[in-house]
């Protein structure tokens, strides 16, 4: 026999109620009893109906943001989840949420998850994220079997052929639907290659969209790295899905079309955007060619061209003149060189030889003889007149030595 202290099996008890999902996110409809707010900012009440009671406990975080403060015998539904008070060794409803009875059970969990998320920022627009324009490859997360599918693949081949789509199946209906919604946003994330999601649905009752209100696949979109287009129901519904999406269409056909361009006006787009190329090159161009014919007669009237025109035919004058001045120059130079010329002639000792005088010169060495003594008898002799040279050799006379 094992025998167990309070506290053991107490906090045993503990751990098998917060291991149960279903008493961890829990409604309870009843009315207040012994409604009491202390000092610390904390609620305590009891929450009963005509079968049972059971104790509850709104944390101070928690009772500043309720949208009323009910009394004694109101009646209410609460949100929260059960656990065990140990000191005391009671189980207690802790809530987190509170509203008026009556309003429906949809739609109350609806509104405390909207609040929920909306204090956390996740509708924030300031982290919607734009689409790309021009997307490659876009996922889409809904039944491979559905009108949904069929919808945004005709839309898409409609629309842009261009884009290739990548398909994450999932249920949209029912208690399985949330958590593979899930799984196929992380699988389009790991891909690692998608421009953006599509998260769609057709139509159907609130029920059947509740998987759209699932605080777990809310946080998935909001999660995913790239952006997030639902499609979901007709346009009156909305989810918590569709305001946490980086865009809300409302149908799964009008997400195909939001998610790429119109073919056919980026073909418009293309054919005027080349149309106004087209004219504005050939503004351009002839804008060029004015401009160009004004340069060019500017240019002429500039150009260094005419300048050396100029000076070459300057320079070709200066020739001449040179020219003519050197022509007169030598002339005169000619004439008075003929001048002195015709004054030297008759002192040239040709003109003296063609009077009758003769040089003479010895053979040897070719020396002029200018005095008897330099010609011994014996002496050969050149003998030079007027009309040529005749050798000659000196001789002993009675007067001296003479030519023979």
């Amino acid at each position: 026999m094992h025998i167990y202290r309070v506290g053991q099996i107490t906090g045993y008890i503990k751990t098998l109620l917060e291991a149960d999902d279903r008493l961890q996110d829990l409604w309870l409809e009843g009315e207040v009893s012994n409604w009491r707010a202390y000092p610390s900012g904390h609620i305590y009440f009891t929450l009963k109906d005509a079968e049972a009671a059971v104790s509850c406990v709104i944390w101070r975080a928690y009772a500043a943001g309720l949208q009323f403060k009910p009394a004694d015998g109101d009646g209410v539904v609460a949100h929260g989840y059960v656990s065990v008070y140990e000191a005391r060794g009671a189980y207690q409803f802790y809530v987190d949420d509170l509203q008026k009875a009556g309003a429906g059970l949809w739609a109350l969990e609806f509104e405390r998850l909207k609040q929920k998320l909306d204090a956390e920022g996740l509708f924030d627009p300031a982290r919607k994220r734009p689409l790309p324009r021009f997307p490659r490859r876009l996922g889409v997360v809904t039944s491979a079997a559905g009108a949904a599918w069929r919808d945004i693949c005709r839309v898409l081949s409609r629309r842009y052929p261009l884009v290739e789509v990548l398909l994450a199946p999932s249920a949209v209906q029912g208690d399985d639907a949330p958590p593979q919604i899930v799984a196929a946003l992380e699988r389009l994330a790991r891909h690692g290659e998608i421009d953006a999601i599509i998260v769609a649905r057709g139509g159907g009752s609130a029920e059947d969209l509740w998987a759209f209100n699932d605080e777990r696949v809310a946080r998935a979109i909001a999660a995913a790295p790239v952006p997030v287009i639902t499609g979901v129901g007709h346009e009156i519904d909305i989810t918590i899905a569709d305001l946490v999406a980086d865009v809300r269409a409302p149908t799964p056909s009008a997400a195909a079309e939001v998610a790429v361009p119109d073919g056919a006006e980026l073909r418009e787009a293309l054919a005027q955007a080349a149309a106004t190329l087209e004219a504005g090159v050939h503004g351009a161009l002839d804008r060029a060619r004015l401009n160009l014919g004004r340069e060019l007669g500017t240019l002429r009237r500039v150009s260094p061209q005419g300048i050396v025109r100029r000076e070459r035919q300057r320079l070709d004058d200066k020739m001449q003149a040179i020219a003519v001045a050197l022509g007169n120059d030598l002339a005169l130079r000619r004439a008075r060189l003929e001048g002195l010329q015709g004054q030297l002639a008759p002192l040239s000792p040709q003109a003296t030889l063609e009077r009758g005088y003769a040089i003479v010169r010895e053979q040897q060495g070719r020396r002029v003889v200018r005095s008897v003594r330099q010609a011994p008898a014996g002496r050969p002799l050149s003998i030079r007149v007027a009309d040529g040279e005749f050798p000659a050799r000196a001789e002993e006379g009675p007067r001296g030595p003479h030519v023979t």
